[in-house]
Order: C-alpha cells, then sequence, then structure tokens
C-alpha cells in the first residue's frame, strides 16, 4: 500500500521475547511449515463479525487510521455488502453504483482506539483467490506504527493489469520528515492468471533479523528486519482499485475470496 498507517500498543501478541531472540523452525530452506509454530489468529470465515469502526467487533471495515485510498471508497458493511460468507468462503465485492461511482470492502483487525489482534512478530498467512481484470488491486498486507517511524509489510498487492506477476513490499514510513521514507518491493513472477484461476496462500515470516515472503508456503524474497519495527502489526486486507492504473474496463462487478487469514507466533528455545 501506499498510505501512511497506524497501530499501538494495548493488546500484543508477540511470538517470543526472550534475550531478544526469536526462534523460527523451518521444514527446510525456502519453505516454511506453520504446524511447527502456535496458531494465535485463527479466522475462517465461517461466519464474520465485522462493524464500520468497533468498538467490540473482530474486524472494521476501515483503516484504523481512517484513511481510505484507491478509486473505491470502502463501504461500510451492509446486508450483501461488501461482504458476504458463504462456505467459509469471505466474498469481499466491488461495485460501481448507479452514479458510477466504485465501492469495496476493507477488513483491519484493530479499531481506532487500538483494539483488537495485534503481532509482532510471527508467521501471518492469507489463502484467497484474486479476481481477474484490469483495475482491480487486492491486498494482504501489515501495518505497525508508534513514534514518528512506522513500518508497513505488504505481503501480497496484485495489480490486475499484470496477471503473470505479484508484488510483496516493505515500507519504513517516516511521518516527521515524509522524503526520509524507505520503501522496498519485489516482483514475484507466477503463471499467466493463475491468482484469479484457483486459490494460493500468501505469507511473511517476521523475524527479529529478517523478513522472508512465501508464495504457496515457498520462500520468494526476504529483507533485513528494519529497526524501526518495535510494534506490533495490525492485519488488513482489502480489495482495492486502482493503485494509479486506470479502471475503466475493471469488471463489474468484482470479487475477492479469502479462505481464511492466520497467524502462529513462534515457540520458544
Amino acid at each position: 500500500m501506499v498510505t501512511p498507517i497506524f497501530a499501538g500498543i494495548t493488546h500484543i501478541v508477540v511470538g517470543v521475547l526472550f534475550g531478544g531472540a526469536v526462534s523460527v523452525l523451518a521444514a527446510k530452506a525456502g519453505e516454511i511449515d506453520p504446524a511447527a509454530f502456535a496458531m494465535s489468529f485463527n479466522e475462517d470465515f465461517d461466519w464474520l463479525d465485522v462493524s464500520a469502526a468497533g468498538p467490540g467487533s473482530r474486524w472494521i471495515a476501515h483503516t484504523p487510521w481512517n484513511g481510505d485510498f484507491g478509486d473505491a471508497r470502502f463501504a461500510d458493511p451492509g446486508p450483501g455488502f461488501p461482504f458476504t460468507t458463504r462456505d467459509g468462503i469471505l466474498h469481499i465485492e466491488a461495485r460501481k453504483g448507479a452514479d458510477g461511482k466504485w465501492q469495496s470492502g476493507l477488513l483491519a483487525s484493530t479499531d481506532p482506539e487500538d483494539n483488537g489482534f495485534k503481532q509482532l512478530y510471527g508467521y501471518f498467512e492469507m489463502r484467497a483467490r484474486f479476481p481477474a481484470g484490469e483495475g482491480v488491486w487486492p491486498a494482504f498486507w501489515l501495518a505497525s506504527r508508534g513514534g514518528e517511524k512506522s513500518v508497513e509489510v505488504d505481503v501480497v498487492e496484485h495489480y490486475g493489469h499484470f496477471p503473470s506477476r505479484y508484488t510483496a513490499s516493505m515500507h519504513v514510513w517516516d511521518r516527521k520528515v515524509p522524503r526520509r521514507s524507505k520503501s522496498h518491493h519485489r516482483r514475484v513472477p507466477v503463471e499467466e492468471g493463475s491468482l484469479s484461476a484457483a486459490f494460493h496462500t500468501y505469507g511473511v515470516s517476521v523475524e527479529v533479523d529478517l523478513i522472508r515472503y512465501f508464495f504457496d508456503r515457498e520462500e520468494v524474497w526476504s529483507i533485513a528486519t528494519p529497526p524501526e519495527l518495535k510494534h506490533p502489526f495490525t492485519i488488513l486486507v482489502d480489495l482495492g482499485l486502482g493503485a494509479g492504473w486506470p479502471i475503466d474496463k475493471t469488471p463489474n462487478p468484482s470479487v475477492m475470496e479469502v479462505d481464511y487469514i492466520r497467524v502462529w507466533s513462534f515457540p520458544v528455545d
């Protein structure tokens, strides 16, 4: 994503913070097996607990810092739109109204008062199928904020104009001096059209020294953990539109399907 982020520290779950070290167990180099970890968050979407801005719901339908982005306004949850669940699958729908304006959906795991689920270190994973078509911009990302600098981890952003790849990113936002913000990106090649043809998993392992990105539990990129990362991550998932690309050919409606979002903490050595 490209917007500064908000997070805080009321309900924190960390993998392990003994001597500043986190233990990560991988099946072998380049793969990850979360069965070796302790599950700390499990959203199977058998039903959806969401409100516009909380408090008291598991998800809210806007960013906690109340900043929409892209070319579709994120709508409050209502009957049948923008969220529906069926057979354990969440559907996030983007739809153009009679006025020609697009609306879509976003879920965040903390509210504006910073209540909800957050975690610092651990393995975060989503299983999803993305809509096809130019202009769609589905994403699964993590937001951490505290002090003057904040960290954002984009596990996956898929730009529908490019059906043979997606983008993984890491940002350090400097709110006091924005020009000092830093961004790192990796384009991950995939079989053309495969992200909309079938469900895939998108994961990230956040460790003390390294952030590792996974596609179908195979490592696709890693980057050093920035020293600015000191506060736990809020989980966000959304179906955005645009991201700088035209939306005149975007299918109406477009639907993102999410099977689950899960988080694991790392075992203690």
